[in-house]
């Protein structure tokens, strides 16, 4: 029965009654597999290579490119008249879209972008973003969970469609502490979140020199992967913006505590030497392999839940662990926050009709669905993130965080932010000034920006 019924649909998408996407929803329905729904969508009249092409720019590399690639190919196997084209633009600091800008300027942007959510407002401030609202997309954006629908509006408007949302913890190398006289269960998170100066104190047992005085194995290092000012400033109880003035806050006194202790960690161990070990594997486009995480010289790391996938490939025979975010004080709770990536039409785009259809897969439910199974991120739609069929097991701890999670500031000068706080965040870890001094200068050069914009809706 079920053959006759998928020969019917196959006979209904090929007569037109049925659309691809019909097609494929009621097939999935019906068990068939993917390869086989793939293979008769293929062998319909409208080939690939004589349809349209939509250009979808991303600056992701690997095994995040590949995730991608596993939501593009099921909407191209169901669309017609145009195909997407994913491409591979340049690695770079999230917020650096210079290509995309001069792409638009010079009037050959990509149909669709894959932008950092923190940085939509600034983007969609900056004149660089179509406006999604005059396409439907107030009655889409309801649909998300909360912080990433705010993330992805400004002025009342929406200008992004979230795509997926993560969190962080302290991920460890059982076997490489354990070798250092270190016993893993001290960070089983059972016992609940360690303090940052017990992480200081396990990770001084792993750290070793070789005779020219260089790391050639690290317990911790604290500005590595994602240890950032926000992971230590949301840690230490700090508030980076407070609405009620319009201001940026980075010098919140608990902010300047979370830094101190940073650069104290830094220095005592040399803060030149702490980052000649790490540094390298922090640029964009380093090869994965050589992150001292996956090649088991750094025992402790402060990452994302993207590197549960990124272990299997680049670390296969770890055994690691995940625990609670470190807390300032014993007793405290710990605090993680989550950040996500969306999908954008660049302005002056030539393609909007067919790029917003994309985007209404890719960020939508089919499109989450897949990409949740096969990179182990978090989906953002309300009604998949409580859906514990699409996490899997060795996630569910990144996912039960979530709901407490905190978020950077959606700001029309969050791309400006990011970047001068991690200007002040370089300088602090390379002991190349005080804590207190790099913190008021953020402030000072952020908020100059930000008054024009005041008040924020």
């Amino acid at each position: 029965m079920g053959n006759d019924a998928f020969k019917d649909l196959v006979g209904q998408v090929r007569s037109s009654k049925l659309s691809r996407r019909q097609f494929m929803q009621r097939a999935a329905a019906l068990g068939v597999s993917a390869t086989a729904v793939s293979g008769v969508l293929r062998a319909m009249p409208t080939r690939a290579q004589d349809a349209k092409e939509i250009t979808f720019w991303t600056t992701f590399t690997d095994v995040d490119l590949q995730h991608l690639q596993a939501v593009v190919d099921p909407y191209n196997a169901q669309a017609q008249g145009h195909q997407i084209k994913l491409t591979q633009i340049p690695p770079a600091q999230v917020t650096n879209t210079t290509q995309l800008m001069t792409a638009v300027r010079g009037g050959v942007g990509p149909d669709v972008y894959l932008l950092d959510r923190f940085i939509v407002a600034q983007r969609a401030a900056d004149g660089l973003l179509e406006d999604l609202s005059a396409m439907g997309g107030d009655d889409i954006i309801s649909g998300y969970i909360p912080f990433a629908k705010a993330e992805a509006s400004y002025n009342g408007k929406v200008w992004a469609l979230p795509f997926d949302t993560d969190d962080r913890a302290l991920f460890y190398n059982m076997d490489l502490l354990t070798a250092s006289g270190v016993d893993p269960k001290e960070l089983d998170p059972a016992n609940g979140p360690v303090t940052w100066d017990k992480v200081a104190e396990l990770a001084a047992k792993v750290d070793k020199k070789d005779n020219n005085g260089n790391y050639t194995q690290m317990g911790f290092v604290p500005w590595a992967n994602q240890g950032w000012h926000y992971t230590y400033g949301f840690s230490f109880g700090g508030n980076f913006f407070d609405q009620s003035s319009c201001q940026v806050t980075p010098d919140d006194p608990k902010i300047v505590d979370a830094f101190t202790w940073v650069q104290n960690y830094c220095k005592n161990l040399g803060a030149d030497k702490v980052n000649a070990f790490a540094g390298p594997a922090e640029q964009p486009g380093a090869d994965p392999h050589q992150n001292p995480f996956y090649a088991g010289t750094q025992a402790m790391v402060i990452t994302g839940d993207w590197v549960i996938a990124n272990v299997k490939q680049y670390a296969p025979d770890m055994k690691y662990g995940i625990t609670y975010m470190p807390v300032p004080t014993a007793g405290m709770d710990s605090v993680t926050w989550a950040g996500g990536w969306s999908v954008v039409i660049p302005k002056g785009a030539k393609n909007t009709e067919e790029a917003w259809s994309f985007m209404q897969f890719f960020a939508g439910p089919d499109g989450q669905k897949i990409y949740t199974k096969v990179s182990n991120h978090l989906p953002t739609l309300s009604a998949l993130a409580s859906d514990s069929t699409l996490i899997a097991s060795d996630h569910k701890f990144m996912a039960d965080m979530l709901p407490t999670a905190k978020n950077r500031p959606p700001l029309p000068v969050g791309a400006k932010y990011w970047d001068e706080l991690s200007s002040a965040w370089q300088k602090d870890y390379l002991d190349k000034g005080k804590p207190a001094d790099l913190l008021k200068g953020v402030k000072d050069a952020v908020n100059k920006d930000l008054q024009k914009y005041c008040p924020i809706s």
